[in-house]
């Protein structure tokens, strides 16, 4: 019997999870030789949970995110999107997947600067086809707190209306997760502080899975679940 069941709680484990790391490694050669910058981290994020990932510089943080979001892959181990192993995708495959179904939002706040601030939020609604990008875009940006800037470029807003206005565009797809890589971290104490709040409110409201990278550690203690990471290992 127990046999038998296995591959059924495996399967049980796979929809239970929004995202799932099995023995992730990363290595890449350098001068000094071969550098593992991710030594076999595995563990299961849920549907709308909060995991923040922090640890020194150099800890190997922003290349597990960039492993977790198909943007690099691993030297071994794979990573499960809703079920979907990525590495079974070429590149194409995961730019399609990531389009879908995952928002991220950076330090930089990635900004098209030809763009108003409502173009910039439409932008991967009309990559996708979708016939409903304005009224998703304002509706959007009205959750953030920016409609009365929806004819603005990044030129005339500030550095925490720039960071709205990518959180808007992350949440506007309604993706199942959301990437964010030091979200506060070009901005001030007070302005960092209402985008973060601003960035627990969506992730609630939206019932989105929340992967943060951060150095903030008040930001770090909202979120439901912390991995630190150190010298490439979780500890």
């Amino acid at each position: 019997m127990i046999p038998s069941a296995m591959p059924s709680a495996q399967a049980q484990t796979i929809r239970d999870s929004v995202l799932k790391a099995e023995n992730l490694t990363k290595r890449v050669t350098s001068p000094e030789g071969s550098l593992t910058i991710v030594h076999d981290v595995s563990f299961d994020i849920a549907p709308g949970e909060s995991v923040s990932i922090v640890g020194a510089s150099g800890a190997g943080k922003s290349t597990l995110l960039a492993l977790l979001a198909g943007l690099d892959l691993p030297t071994s181990g794979r990573v499960l999107l809703e079920g979907q192993d990525l590495s079974e995708l070429d590149e194409d495959g995961r730019a399609r997947l990531r389009a879908q179904r995952v928002g991220f939002v950076f330090q930089s706040f990635h900004l098209i600067p030809s763009l108003t601030a409502l173009e910039n939020v439409m932008l991967p609604l009309e990559l996708s086809g979708s016939a409903e990008a304005r009224p998703a875009a304002m509706d959007s940006l009205g959750r953030v707190g920016l409609s009365a800037r929806t004819g603005h470029y990044p030129r005339q807003l500030s550095g925490g209306e720039q960071q709205r206005v990518a959180l808007a565009r992350a949440f506007v797809t309604r993706p199942a997760v959301l990437f964010a890589d030091e979200p506060t971290g070009n901005l001030d104490t007070v302005t960092g502080g209402r985008v973060g709040e601003l960035l627990f409110e969506l992730n609630a409201s939206s019932h989105t899975t929340l992967v943060l990278v951060t150095h903030d550690l008040s930001l770090s203690a909202r979120c439901a679940r912390t991995i630190r990471m150190e010298a490439g290992r979780m500890v």
